[in-house]
């Protein structure tokens, strides 16, 4: 999941410069706004320990008007909140009418902390997050513009930062308690945390995770994200619950601050004839033994490929399908649903193709439909895609819960091999019913779908389903990384089984 916040996004100190002015006066002019129309706003800023969230709230509250924020952070309990309920310490600093709350942690601090150290069991974590959710709905319906900040820093970054403020005594002024005391957990805290944000990442409560490495990538998007939260809730009625919320940051304009994940792809990955041959002899033979094992010990496979437009899906599928026994797998292939798949919700189409244990069920194109083309052509309205996300996940929670091994594929192609492939179809009479005239429009809105990707795997890559993205200029390359990734999941899956035996 947060592989997506570790992209190198930057903004060169000039560039802040140049936009912090503006982004001020807009702010302000918003807060403005709020108050006359009686809008609570509440900011959760949340993140990995040393992402510099007091920094970025120093710099909000010099942006703002500050006599309207009220900031409240949640260490150890008073005595005061000891004698009350827990939820008490939250409800009593919620902002009025016109007022911005932030809050420190909030109610997502202790639960992560408790949960990583072993004072909630699971029933007591699951109980926890169904009332986040269920409280985050309830302020929502009440007229509060909720928004909720991740900031997030990759291991190495954030030792770095913690040992150069410990090195510095002059530094200790800006890092906070839990700073030092959480950064020896790292890892732990992140499988947590993970967790945690992606089942309380709601259609009308999304997450919005920053990357924190850069300070003036953090700040300005940040700043520019709650711009834009406010603009779009005043816009709909700051008296109604608009759903119609955006689910990305706001970034800044500049290139540096515009990767996404399929930036960081490798294009350049290559496999010769015979290593090709060679490898794919040697997986063609383990896939068969894995299939007939998973076959015996009942462990079912769900395989989905999503890719750009003649990223090679159904050739990856072909050869995975040429190593397994024809009577183990099926292909779903996925088109535009039909009246009676329309007359459903959009799973049920998926849940009807689920495999029995021990089968294959391997979908070409899948339930991503709903949050990649039906999400940039306007296929679907706004709050279906935007809740489809925590929909999908506990879709797929479900399955990995029965035991379903979950193979999740995005192929990647650049979009000059994309033309190449595109007039290459064009000229071969065989091939000419794999273009049309919407693949080509596609290409237009090639940054659209780059933003809907990494949003995509923001939200979608789990523990129990996390998202392959394999580089696929290269046909031959693409195409034994899906069989060695395949093969090596049903291998880890099988031998898991064993060892709980």
């Amino acid at each position: 999941m947060f592989e997506a916040a570790e992209l190198g996004r930057s903004l060169s100190k000039a560039d802040f410069k140049d936009a912090e002015p503006s982004l001020r006066l807009q702010l302000l002019d918003a807060q403005r706004r709020a108050r006359a129309a009686n809008l609570p706003v509440l900011l959760l800023i949340n993140g990995v320990a040393g992402a510099g969230k007091g920094e970025l709230i120093n710099h909000l509250l010099e942006w703002l008007d500050s006599r309207g924020v009220q900031t409240h952070v949640f260490w150890d309990e008073t005595d005061e909140e000891k004698q009350r309920p827990r939820w008490w310490r939250y409800w009593r600093v919620m902002p009025a009418g016109g007022e911005i709350g932030v809050l420190f942690g909030g109610w997502y601090q202790h639960l992560i902390e408790d949960a990583q150290h072993g004072r909630l069991e699971e029933d007591g974590v699951s109980g926890e997050l169904e009332r986040i959710r269920e409280t985050e709905h309830m302020l929502i319906n009440g007229g509060v513009l909720l928004v909720k900040f991740w900031f997030h820093l990759p291991a190495r970054e954030q030792a770095r930062r913690v040992k150069e403020r410990r090195k510095d005594p002059a530094s200790h002024w800006h890092m906070a308690p839990e700073t030092a005391k959480e950064a020896n957990h790292y890892d732990q805290f992140i499988d947590i945390a993970a967790r945690v944000v992606r089942e309380t990442d709601t259609g009308e409560a999304p997450w919005f995770l920053i990357e924190a490495t850069d300070p003036h990538f953090r700040d300005l998007t940040a700043g520019k994200t709650l711009l834009r939260a406010i603009d779009t809730r005043l816009a709909n009625g700051a008296g109604e619950n608009p759903i119609k919320v955006s689910h990305s940051p706001a970034l800044p304009e500049a290139d540096s601050a515009r990767r996404t994940i399929v930036d960081h792809v490798p294009d350049d990955l290559a496999l010769d004839k015979a290593d090709y041959k060679q490898r794919k002899e040697s997986l063609d033979a383990q896939l068969n033994r894995l299939g007939w094992q998973g076959f015996e010990a009942r462990r079912p496979v769900v395989a989905l490929f999503e890719g750009w437009d003649a990223a090679g899906k159904g050739g990856a599928i072909r050869r995975l399908t040429e190593a397994l026994d024809a009577r183990l797998y099926r292909v779903i292939p996925i088109a535009a649903p039909t009246d009676e798949e329309d007359g459903h919700h959009y799973l049920w189409r998926f849940w009807r193709h689920v495999p029995r244990d021990g089968y294959w069920s391997i979908f070409d194109r899948s339930w991503y439909g709903r949050v990649l083309v039906e999400r940039v052509e306007g296929l679907a309205p706004q709050p279906d895609w935007a809740r489809a996300y925590h929909e999908i996940n506990t879709f797929e929670e479900q399955l990995a819960d029965h035991g379903v091994i979950l193979l999740k594929f995005w192929l990647n192609i650049t979009p000059e091999e994309q033309l190449k492939r595109f007039e290459a179809r064009q000229q071969t009479p065989y091939k000419q019913h794999k273009i049309t005239a919407d693949d080509w429009r596609n290409r237009e809105k090639w940054d659209d779908y780059k933003a809907a990707i990494n949003e995509m795997v923001i939200r979608t890559s789990t523990e129990y389903a996390p998202w392959h993205i394999i580089p696929a200029n290269d046909k031959r390359y693409a195409r034994i990384e899906v069989m060695r990734i395949a093969a090596q999941a049903v291998e880890n899956s099988l031998h898991g089984a064993k060892d709980k035996k």
